[in-house]
């Protein structure tokens, strides 16, 4: 299948890529490069600079087999800060995305929605009926969602959205103002320095590795029970970011303890995905957390902390 990846620079675009290209799929990228990275996109890629709220893209789908996109603005402490450039990315890119597969004739579009919908939910494990988004970022998530839906119910495409819950790995965006607790503490403690807990440390999160992800990318190709779906990804567990403070220096034993900031807003206090729908089409995650950790870590040291982008930082 020819296929085609929005935010194909960014942390799991580029897994993805990878991924596809190694099914044999040939693969086309598209990146503004306003948070991805350029040397992140695989060999082998056709990579498109453009933005996706731009219709100057529509070319790019011609041809294409299938969709996934996974182009956004998405660290939530920006979204706060800026909720217009939030719903012009999420909102409006992706409804200027889902015309251009619907011009194109597209098959299949796979799209991001998010965890961060269950913001204000109490029901855990979360089942994907439990709708409850407070943040900015999660209401351009729901809204990304209505649009989705309208372009089914009018036009008949073929989408299937997916709830990432907290996803880590290699290339995880340590580059953010705010990066993910992973690559911030993995980097932090490598380089010597206390790494920063917002909040008492005591909130919840389901983390889910980017390969386990990648395996349910894949069979959204194959399956067509995923056709007119939406699916919870993440590991069906949660941990403290106490504990994966301890897991990490469990691992670097470096002896440097935390620095306890403010909590941010917006952010929910438990994450646990239920996610008995994926898990009844045959997916289950494989990544236990001390193995994706370990990977986690091997990558920083190898290909993050010699970066002449870290070494300026």
């Amino acid at each position: 299948m020819n296929i085609l990846v929005t935010g194909v620079a960014g942390f799991i675009g580029s897994n993805l890529a990878d991924r596809l290209l190694s099914e044999g799929h040939p693969v086309a990228g598209l990146d503004n490069l306003a948070y991805g990275v350029k040397e992140q996109i695989p060999d082998g890629v056709k990579f498109h600079k453009g933005d996706v709220r731009s219709k100057d893209i529509y070319p790019h789908f011609k041809g294409v087999d299938a969709v996934f996109h996974l182009a956004a603005k998405n660290c939530i402490a920006d979204c706060q800060a800026d909720p217009v450039e939030t719903a012009d990315i999420n909102v409006t890119g992706t409804v200027n995305v889902l015309e251009a597969c619907r011009r194109a004739g597209v098959k299949k579009v796979v799209y991001a929605e998010s965890s961060a919908i269950y913001e204000g939910s109490k029901k855990y494990p979360t089942p994907e009926e439990d709708e409850h988004a407070e943040s900015f970022y999660a209401a351009s998530k729901l809204a990304e969602k209505h649009f989705a839906e309208a372009y089914a119910r009018f036009h008949g495409m073929n989408l299937t959205a997916l709830r990432y819950f907290c996803v880590y790995g290699p290339r995880q965006d340590y580059r953010r103002s705010i990066p993910p607790v992973m690559s911030a503490f993995i980097l932090k403690l490598l380089k010597g320095e206390r790494p920063v807990i917002y909040g008492d440390g005591r909130k919840r999160r389901d983390f889910i590795y980017v390969d386990d992800v990648n395996d349910f990318h894949v069979q959204c190709l194959k399956d067509p029970k995923t056709n007119g779906g939406t699916f919870n990804l993440g590991s069906g567990e949660n941990h403290s970011v106490q504990d994966i403070f301890e897991a990490v220096e469990g691992l670097l034993k470096t002896g440097i303890k935390p620095e306890h900031r403010p909590d941010l807003p917006g952010e929910s206090q438990i994450t646990l995905a239920d996610i008995s729908r994926a898990k009844a089409l045959g997916w289950k995650p494989k990544t236990t957390l001390a193995q994706g950790l370990q990977k986690s870590v091997e990558f920083i040291k190898k290909h993050v902390l010699q970066s002449s982008d870290i070494s300026r930082r």
